[in-house]
């Protein structure tokens, strides 16, 4: 499994503007195949600071979500909004497996 952290800090007059793009993109994105979960965050401590956390079931999965129309389209218009944009971080999931006693 592939999971993503995207953050954005976002100018605080465009902060709806920048949510109601948010919105659009998760509810396209979790309809994609290998998409396990798509979810766009709000820091309690600064309204300003967004985060796309995403889990793909797989690499090949996350690259077809950004090579779809409405990624393609959405993110340079997400991007405008941004105050700052962080790299996305991307992580693999470690699995352990508990052993029988």
């Amino acid at each position: 499994m592939v999971k993503v952290v995207a953050r954005t800090l976002v100018r605080a007059e465009c902060i709806e503007a920048y949510q109601a793009l948010a919105k659009e993109i998760v509810e396209k994105t979790v309809r994609e195949p290998g998409n396990v979960f798509y979810t766009m965050n709000q820091s309690t401590e600064d309204r300003r600071l967004h985060a796309m956390i995403e889990a793909w079931e797989s690499m090949e999965a996350l690259q077809a979500h950004m090579a779809s129309e409405h990624f393609r389209r959405i993110v340079p218009q997400m991007a405008q909004y941004a105050q700052e944009k962080y790299p996305p971080e991307v992580y693999t999931e470690l699995t352990f497996e508990t052993p029988i006693i």
